[in-house]
Formats: structure tokens, C-alpha cells, sequence
């Protein structure tokens, strides 16, 4: 539902303003990872261990992050005319994104909680609650007002992207209301040797999740100051055609993380990530060449305007990398279980130079088809490394031969349906049916010992 609105952003929004708001969300994206400083990854880690008790875990983590977060919604506040012009957003946008950047914090533990303690189906209730306000509000704002003439804080029609940000602040208020009573559901218990283990844990996890926010918005920060914010609007517009890609590797993890730390201690534990991992390399290339063949359907349901086209050239290159980024999950495993979390620090950051150094070299010279291939190289040389670290310290025998050939034949079927036959809709279809066999063919034999099983 969520992205989805980008058709309605792309139809009610000019290039520029969809640039401010891609803005927005890159500094909401940056400085969540900073207020939350690991806490959710740490939480996982140490809410089923039999060594501390789960409700200490919970309070420990539920107190520090919500000190910190009346700290820095403290400061910020009082600050927020000097800071808002640091940032190059208007104070409106500022204030907006203060507050949503609190009440999104104050909610990761309590949302933390429901997936460790296996309550997926309560946790999507309240996501999905969150997500359809979002989407209510939007459409309210965007299509209602103009089109049957409601008059409704008529001070914002002149600059309509507020309206996105009401929008979402409303959303992160009532999330945190549907949380609230897990402020108060078990006794509040403040352990400083468990918040120095949470903390040791976490930090190098901030600091690679910061980096990951640059690796994925480097080039929408950088866009608009080089080419234009019409071109960021376009680019950005376009990137998220990828979005399925996105959602299938958000779905992923939001699944596998707990999994991975409670299936830990199995005999079989190895075995299990690695077929996890080749199901979800052949899944991901599925819809690689899936949404690349239907390329043409999507742009026109999710971007209607042709403005906007200009980038449509980015969206195969971003699939991939986006598919790269969910085998980088993947592997992630063996830092996470060892208690290695430096090594996704030092991966992530590494990324960020790569991309910081190619974004800054190719943009001039290429245009923005160079974020799209900074993207790819850098997500693909964090696999590549943390393949080979983690044969020294975590070894998982992952299918290397699978994995090879269902990422080569998905790459060439997709650019091949793309940039060679330019979207040919019988020749794509053709390719997608031809790789369905040959995944068939590859594991029949498997998938019916796994569903007889």
C-alpha cells in the first residue's frame, strides 16, 4: 500500500517536490539508525539468551532508548531554527521530522518484543494499522482535497509535500498509542551490565547501519546539488519501481533475524542458513526478471507521469543491486551469532567509500546511470568480502554452484529483455517461462523431500 502512493506522489507532486520529500526521508532514514544506536539488532541477540532474564533485556533497552530519545527531541527542538538550516530543510519539514524520528524510536523495542517473542501476527496488525493511515491520509490530502474542494489547512495547499509529512506524523502518533501499554507491561527493571553488554553489541551495528543509509542514499543526496532536483525527482521516482525487491528483502529479514538466533544452537543450523540462502537468491531472481519483463506495466502503474521516465533505465541495475543487498543479509549471520559485529561495521563502511568515491567521480561524467551502477558495485563487493571472512570465522556451506548459475541466468534474461530487445513483451515472457523451468528441473527433488517433510 505504502508504495503504491508514488503513483499519487508522481501524479500531485512536481519533480522538485518529490525531491524535497526523497530528502526528507533520507534524514529520517540517517538519524533513526543514530537514535535507535543498534538496540533492536542487541535486543534480539540477548532476549532469548538463557544467561539474562528476558524482562531485564527488555527494560533495560525499553529505559535507554526512550531517555535518549526526550534528550534529543529536547535539544533538537530548542535548536531547531540553526539546525533545520544545516540541514538545507525547511523548519516546517524540520519539525515534522523531529517528531516522527521520536515517536518511531520510542517503538522499536516494544515492536522488537512482538517478533521475539513470536507474535508476528499482533506485530503486522499494528504495521499494517500504521501503514493504511499513512496511505488514508495521503490519498485525503493529495486527491480528496483538490478534487471535491475541501478546504483543510489551507496554508499548506501552496506547498502540498507537507501534506505527505502530516501524513506520516500522524501515522508514527498512532503507532505509538497501539504500543503504549507495553510501557507498562511488565515490571521495570534497569541493569547497567546488561545496557554495556546491549550497547557493545549494538554500536558497531549503528555505525553500519549508517552506513548502509549512505550506501543507499548517497546518490539521492548528491543528485539534485549535481544535476538537479528535477533529475533526483525522476531518479528517485524510478528507483522506487524497485520496491519489489525492497518489500521481499524487508519481509526477509524482518523473518530471519529472530530466526537466525533461535535456530543457532540446532545440529543442522549451518545446513538451514544455506538453504535459506539459495531459496532466497532464486526467489530474488525470480522477481529480478519478473518485474524487469513487465517493466513497461509497472512504470505506467506506479508513475504514471512520463516526466518522470527520463531514469527508467536504472530500475534492472537496482533490482540486482537491491538483490545483492539481501544476500549481504544473508551472510550478515556469521558476524551476528559470533558477536563480531565490528566486521558489518568495517563491510558497511567500505561500501560507503565506494560509494562516496564513485557517486562523486561518475555523476559529472555519466549522469545518474552511475548511482545506479555505484549501487550495484557496492553492495556486490560487500557479498563478495563477507563471503570470505566468513569462511574464517562462521563457515556456512552455501551452494556457490546454484547460487552462481540462478544469479547469471536471471542477470543476462533480465538485461537481455531490457537493453537488448527493449522490453519485447513475448520474447521477456518467454525468458521469465524458460528460467521457471530451469529452476524447476535444478530442484524438484529437493522441494518435494522439503514439502513431504
Amino acid at each position: 500500500m505504502n508504495f503504491l502512493l508514488v503513483r499519487l506522489h508522481t501524479n500531485t507532486l512536481e519533480n522538485a517536490s518529490y525531491s524535497d520529500n526523497t530528502t526528507f526521508y533520507i534524514y529520517a532514514a540517517f538519524f533513526n539508525v543514530l537514535l535507535t544506536y543498534g538496540m533492536e539488532t542487541s535486543f534480539f541477540r540477548f532476549f532469548n539468551n538463557e544467561k539474562y532474564k528476558a524482562n531485564r533485556v527488555f527494560s533495560t533497552a525499553l529505559i535507554s532508548l526512550t531517555f535518549t530519545t526526550i534528550i534529543f527531541f529536547s535539544l533538537v527542538w530548542y535548536y531547531n531554527d540553526s539546525l533545520a538550516a544545516f540541514v538545507h530543510l525547511k523548519l516546517s519539514y524540520f519539525n515534522f521530522l523531529v517528531g516522527v524520528l521520536a515517536l518511531d524510536t520510542l517503538v522499536v523495542v516494544p515492536f522488537a518484543y512482538l517478533r521475539a517473542s513470536g507474535r508476528p501476527i499482533k506485530f503486522s496488525i499494528i504495521k499494517l494499522i500504521s501503514v493504511f493511515t499513512y496511505v488514508l491520509l495521503n490519498l485525503f490530502f493529495l486527491w480528496a482535497m483538490p478534487k471535491y474542494n475541501i478546504q483543510f489547512l489551507e496554508s499548506y495547499q501552496d506547498d502540498p509535500v507537507q501534506y505527505v509529512f502530516i501524513a506520516n506524523l500522524a501515522a508514527s502518533v498512532l503507532t505509538f498509542l497501539l504500543l503504549f501499554p507495553y510501557f507498562f507491561k511488565a515490571k521495570l527493571e534497569f541493569d547497567f551490565s546488561i545496557l554495556k553488554k546491549l550497547l557493545a553489541y549494538g554500536w558497531p551495528i549503528m555505525i553500519a547501519g549508517m552506513a548502509y543509509i549512505i550506501n543507499e542514499n548517497f546518490d539521492k543526496w548528491l543528485l539534485p546539488q549535481v544535476l538537479g532536483k528535477d533529475i533526483n525527482g525522476a531518479y528517485s521516482a524510478c528507483y522506487k519501481i524497485a520496491v519489489f525487491m525492497t518489500i521481499f528483502i524487508q519481509g526477509f529479514r524482518l523473518g530471519a533475524e529472530p530466526f537466525f538466533f533461535s535456530h543457532a544452537k540446532e545440529e543442522n543450523a549451518k545446513n538451514t542458513y544455506a538453504m535459506v540462502m539459495k531459496y532466497f537468491v532464486i526467489l530474488g531472481s525470480l522477481m529480478l526478471v519478473f518485474v524487469t519483463v513487465y517493466l513497461d506495466f509497472f512504470k505506467q502503474m506506479l508513475v504514471a507521469d512520463e516526466s518522470y521516465w527520463v531514469a527508467i533505465d536504472i530500475v534492472p541495475v537496482v533490482l540486482l543491486a537491491n538483490l545483492f543487498l539481501g544476500m549481504y543479509f544473508n551472510l550478515s549471520i556469521w558476524y551476528k551469532l559470533t558477536d563480531k559485529t565490528r566486521f558489518g561495521m568495517y563491510l558497511s563502511l567500505i561500501g560507503a567509500v565506494v560509494t562516496i568515491a564513485l557517486n562523486y567521480v561518475f555523476i559529472p561524467k555519466i549522469g545518474f546511470m552511475a548511482s545506479a551502477w555505484t549501487t550495484l558495485a557496492a553492495y556486490s563487493i560487500m557479498v563478495i568480502i563477507s563471503y570470505i571472512l566468513s569462511r574464517k570465522h562462521y563457515k556456512v556451506p552455501y551452494n556457490l554452484q546454484s547460487i552462481g548459475i540462478y544469479l547469471i541466468i536471471s542477470t543476462s534474461f533480465a538485461f537481455a529483455s531490457f537493453y537488448i530487445f527493449d522490453g519485447h513483451l513475448l520474447i521477456g515472457t518467454l525468458l521469465l517461462f524458460l528460467f521457471l523451468g530451469i529452476v524447476y528441473i535444478k530442484e524438484k527433488k529437493e522441494l518435494l523431500k522439503i514439502l513431504q517433510a
